[in-house]
Formats: C-alpha cells, sequence, structure tokens
C-alpha cells in the first residue's frame, strides 16, 4: 500500500496547463497575491501570470493583489501589470482591519469570486508561472484534494545561485519540530509555511484565520484534522528565491507560529502578545514588538454587509 507522501505528492512537470483548462470543467480559479511594500517585484509577477495563465491560456479567471499598508505604490504597479488591487483594510472596513498576511487571504474572501484559491506571495525573484498551474493540478483533477502545498528549493540569498533544498529557518527550527512532535502524521509535508498554496473556496470560508504568518501552518493543522490527510497534497515546484528577512522578524514569526500550535494542541498560553529583542543600536538594549495574537473567524460565518 502506497503511502500518504508517494499518493499525495507530486511535481509541477506532472501537470500540463492545457490538460488542466481542460479538468476546469467550470470551475473557477482565483490567484491571490498578499502585498506590503513589494515594488520592486509585483509587476513582473502579475504581468507573468496574467500573460501565461490569463490570455495565453485562460487558466486564471481572476488576478487579485490584497495590499496591506503599502507605501511604494505596490497596489498602483499591480493595477497597471494587470490585477485588481485592493486596500485590505478598504474591504469590508466594518469588520476593522489589522496588519498582516493572514488578513489579507481572509479579506480576499470577500472581493473574489473564484471556486479555488491560489495564493502565491509578492516577494518572489526566482519563480516561474509553473507555481500556479502546479498547484492547480491536484485541485482540479483530484476530487477529494482540498488543501495543495507548494514546496522548492530554495536559492541562496548570498549571490551564488546555490540550491538551499532545507526550508527556511522558521521551518526548520519551530514548524517541523513541533509537527514530528504533535503531529506526526503531517511529518512528510516537506516546507509547511510554504507561501504558495492552493484551497478550494469552500473549504478555506469554514476555517478560522490567524492574521499573521500563522496563517500556513494553521490552514494546514485544520485542513488534516477536518477532512483527513488526503484532503491534502503535496506539489514540488522547482526552484524559488525571495528576500529573506532578518532574525528578528523571524522571531516575532516564530512566535505566531508556536502560538497557532499550541491553540490547536489546548495548551495556548495567556501572553500579551509582546516579544522583547535586544538591539544594540537601541539606547536601552531592548525593544518590544508586537505578536499578532488575533485569529479572524470563519468567512462563511460573517454576515453579508447591510445595504
Amino acid at each position: 500500500m502506497q503511502s500518504w507522501y508517494e499518493r499525495a505528492t507530486s511535481r509541477w512537470t506532472e501537470w500540463d496547463p492545457a490538460a488542466l483548462l481542460a479538468a476546469k470543467a467550470g470551475t473557477t480559479v482565483s490567484v491571490v497575491i498578499p502585498a506590503r511594500n513589494e515594488a520592486a517585484t509585483i509587476e513582473a509577477i502579475v504581468a507573468g501570470i496574467r500573460r501565461d495563465l490569463v490570455e495565453n491560456l485562460p487558466l486564471v479567471d481572476e488576478l487579485i493583489v490584497i495590499d496591506s499598508d503599502s507605501v511604494d505604490g505596490t497596489a498602483e504597479l499591480a493595477e497597471a501589470a494587470g490585477a485588481r488591487a485592493y486596500a485590505a483594510r478598504e474591504i469590508r472596513p466594518e469588520l476593522g482591519g489589522y496588519p498582516g498576511k493572514g488578513e489579507a487571504l481572509w479579506k480576499s474572501q470577500f472581493v473574489s469570486t473564484g471556486d479555488v484559491l491560489v495564493f502565491v506571495d509578492a516577494d518572489l525573484t526566482g519563480w516561474g508561472t509553473h507555481f500556479v498551474s502546479g498547484l492547480l493540478g491536484p485541485l482540479l483533477t483530484q476530487r477529494g484534494t482540498n488543501l495543495v502545498k507548494g514546496f522548492y528549493d530554495r536559492l541562496l540569498d548570498d549571490g551564488s545561485g546555490e540550491h538551499a533544498p532545507q526550508g527556511g529557518r522558521v521551518t526548520e527550527l519551530v514548524a517541523r519540530p513541533l509537527l514530528n512532535l504533535h503531529w506526526p502524521a503531517l511529518a512528510r509535508v516537506v516546507q509547511p509555511l510554504a507561501g504558495e498554496w492552493a484551497i478550494r473556496r469552500s473549504t478555506f470560508a469554514g476555517l478560522n484565520v490567524p492574521v499573521g504568518y500563522g496563517v500556513e501552518l494553521a490552514t494546514l493543522l485544520d485542513v488534516s484534522q477536518a477532512d483527513g490527510l488526503d484532503a491534502v497534497a503535496q506539489v514540488d515546484l522547482g526552484e524559488r528565491a525571495h528576500a529573506h528577512q532578518s532574525v528578528h522578524d523571524l522571531g516575532v514569526m516564530a512566535a505566531e507560529i508556536l502560538l497557532v500550535a499550541a491553540r490547536r494542541s489546548g495548551t495556548a498560553p495567556q501572553t500579551d502578545g509582546r516579544l522583547w529583542q535586544f538591539d544594540r543600536s537601541e539606547p536601552t538594549g531592548w525593544r518590544p514588538r508586537d505578536v499578532p495574537v488575533t485569529e479572524r473567524p470563519p468567512a462563511a460565518s460573517i454576515a453579508p454587509p447591510q445595504r
């Protein structure tokens, strides 16, 4: 009998975009790009997806950028390249707003229409439009698949172009040990925090969504818990390059991941949502950082706006 890894893992080259177009059979697809101050990269990402998967081959029905408080013209550049751009705080403003990636993805459900949502990060410098078609493969051809995670070789940011087959620092030092210790059935998900993933709208609409970087781990844990491990698939997308974050920023991300895991294991601690970090450039030698702790309720539970 095949293991889950053997059944659920494929490579992007197995998913021919033209064959997937035939398999769509009335299913609609939205590509959503959450972005904050990504003027350097957003145009190329939007233009590439629009050219290859909207105009040349209509696999994608709508291309949306959700802008999170950018001050560098990210939204304007995205629209010029062919996307519809929305300010996250202006989507359903009566619901309030938070900074963060998860908030952008949650808010995207109120302005997108696709039966399938494909999420792509906005800071990619090495990528391809096969990221989208690869993620769509299992969802368009396998009825029981509800969530597809991407994984890839990461290109080192030292200018060498060398591959780093491991995940990012938070993946290897926080997320992977958590899965191995507490959710061993998910231990063979190669990159649980990958920013490129796809999900059925009906599935995502039923989930709580952390407003920050905990969204990927929360989604993986919640879908596998609700729908079973066989509802999750993963696709090797080849190689990926993007801007790398400081260790202090990764520390906040790690705190978010730990809180998501604690909540889902029933061991969530009391917290004031602060992370103390130390910086020699600060006069006091330390500074508090806010850790996003809010989780949005399922979008399906939100009443339509009052007219």
